[in-house]
């Protein structure tokens, strides 16, 4: 069920940042390049190594302003490591770390709570483009009205049989263990592809937003409305072009909210938008979840727990920058 907030928005709602065209743009021909052309960062080979563990630097975990909310009238979050029993042809267990808001407590649940998931790209990783995952967790989690968000990574990155699985997994954990029954998935980069195949079979997904998604195994998304997609991509994406997004943006059909948020010179994290792409992001799940922007909200978004100095590098420290992502 959509929230009636949600459903006042018009039905269709095409956005683009500093850019003037008023209709679906064309790829351009910049995007003629090797990388820029791709529409995949996925691989069918078989995963060689071990699965992902937790990273052992304590700052993917707790960024280092997150005092910032509690002057901002929020609580910090209670933030935990963990890791996710996946039952499948591998099995196994995927990492990652959960932000709980301060007052939540389960046991007075009635399983009808929203969770925001966030995955990253075909390298995996928990901090997610521009380390944006960690400042939104943080700030979503810190509202008076805040909800659990959860950073996950993947056991086999780029394969999406099992990223699938490691979703899947995750979301069962959050209902059988907080009471969680509707989902907002965000995806970066590769990520587009768990967040749309688990959304196109799953109907606790209320809504879905990716950054730079690839286009391959999305196809779930003709099946998301009147489900509401928000698409942020940059138009100097070298690694995954525009086009994937234009492409993701016709192919959600009518009948529900579909918004495009093109930005103008920026790369395939969003490095010279983070903080905006961070507050887009936030107010996305709010909606979802039935939030109400009230002032002391806004500000709580509109902070910056993330310097700009330490995104890429904290991107480096979590593994998002271990496979074909790139900054450029």
């Amino acid at each position: 069920m959509i929230p009636t907030r949600l459903r006042t928005f018009c039905s269709v709602a095409y956005l683009i940042n500093r850019v003037s065209k008023q209709h679906l743009p064309t790829p351009s021909r910049s995007h003629t390049t090797m990388s820029a052309s791709n529409s995949s960062l996925s691989t069918n080979s078989p995963p060689s190594s071990p699965p992902h563990s937790l990273p052992s630097d304590p700052s993917v975990i707790y960024p280092k302003k997150s005092s910032i909310v509690g002057a901002a009238g929020g609580n910090p979050p209670v933030t935990k490591s963990l890791t996710i029993q996946v039952s499948d042809a591998r099995d196994g267990a995927v990492p990652g770390v959960l932000h709980l808001p301060h007052y939540y407590d389960h046991a007075n649940q009635s399983k009808t709570g929203t969770s925001a998931i966030l995955v990253s790209g075909a390298s995996g990783g928990l901090v997610g483009p521009s380390s944006v995952y960690l400042g939104m967790a943080t700030k979503v989690a810190s509202l008076n009205q805040g909800i659990p968000v959860l950073r996950l990574d993947y056991r086999y990155p780029a394969r999406n049989q099992y990223c699938v699985a490691d979703v899947l997994a995750a979301m069962s954990y959050l209902e059988r263990e907080h009471a969680i029954s509707r989902f907002v998935l965000v995806g970066w980069s590769f990520g587009g592809a768990p967040v749309f195949t688990v959304a196109g079979n799953d109907k606790r997904v209320v809504g879905c937003a990716t950054v730079a998604s690839q286009t391959a195994g999305t196809d779930g998304i003709e099946r998301l409305a009147p489900r509401p997609v928000l698409l942020l991509h940059g138009l100097r994406d070298q690694t995954l072009g525009s086009h994937c997004s234009e492409s993701l943006y016709r192919r959600y059909g009518e009948g529900g909210v579909r918004e495009l948020k093109l930005f103008e010179g920026d790369d395939h994290a969003l490095t010279r938008n983070a903080k905006e792409a961070e507050e887009i992001l936030c107010r996305f799940a709010m909606r979802c979840a039935g939030i109400e922007e009230r002032e002391g909200e806004t500000e709580m978004v509109k902070k910056e727990v993330i310097g700009d100095g330490d995104r890429v590098e904290l991107m480096e420290k979590a593994g998002d920058l271990d496979g074909e992502e790139r900054v450029e």
